[in-house]
């Protein structure tokens, strides 16, 4: 098992926002977490990257506790945070934005770039413009083919799909399914065309609690099964 959360607790402050939240990832498994905004999700993604820790409960990760592991000290073990808001370095080049990437995963421009554009060609014609000047959808895919630099273990994406238009949403789609099986995904995802046509399996959260676990694809496939949660 590449990576297990069994119990964990987390609270900002007095208000706790996960109670006794347990889900498993197998290596090669593209897992999604489903649910209505303030259920926790994005805490989720972001207690298991390091941001922040557990009050209660076991992070595992490769074998390895990593509960009290800051996020640098979970990247350097191979994982991946994508965030939900498109956060690049919006005035540095597209190039630029990779170089840094390519610094902190110990790996050349050259091949950092290769990365890239395996994932989304077209990036080639904007690596000297700025990055704020990248649309949305540009901007996500540029964050996960950054995140591939270092060959990563885990990709942990927050609302990939969120605010993209249908076409972009594609490209998105193709990119998930193109790294099917190179390395093992945790996708908080809100679009259930997306959730039914890539999910191995679903957990569900709901008020900071997953309530339940889809893994037969009839159920992950089902819409109605699906918008209990959102």
């Amino acid at each position: 098992m590449l990576l297990s959360v069994e119990r964990i607790n987390v609270a900002y402050g007095h208000a706790r926002v996960l109670s006794d939240v347990s889900l498993n990832l197998d290596k090669g498994e593209r897992v999604f977490v489903v649910g209505r905004n303030g259920a926790g999700k994005t805490t989720l993604l972001k207690t298991i990257a390091g941001f922040l820790t557990p009050t209660e409960g076991k992070i595992s990760f490769a074998g390895e506790t990593v509960n009290t592991l800051r996020a640098e000290q979970m990247a350097n073990l191979g994982v991946r945070y994508v965030y939900q808001d498109k956060r690049v370095f919006t005035r540095l080049t597209v190039r630029e934005n990779i170089q840094l990437a390519a610094f902190a995963g110990n790996e050349k421009l050259d091949v950092a770039i290769d990365r890239v554009v395996q994932i989304y060609p077209k990036i080639s014609q904007f690596l000297d413009t700025k990055a704020g000047g990248l649309s949305g959808g540009q901007k996500q895919l540029l964050l996960l083919g950054r995140a591939l630099i270092g060959d990563p273990k885990l990709l942990l994406i927050d609302e990939p799909t969120e605010g993209l238009a249908a076409g972009i949403i594609e490209e998105v789609f193709k990119v998930l399914e193109m790294l099917k099986g190179q390395v093992s995904m945790l996708i908080v995802e809100q679009n259930l065309a997306v959730v039914r046509e890539l999910a191995d399996r679903v957990y569900a959260m709901k008020e900071g609690k997953i309530p339940a676990h889809l893994t037969d694809k009839t159920d992950i496939r089902d819409n109605a099964v699906l918008e209990r949660y959102l």
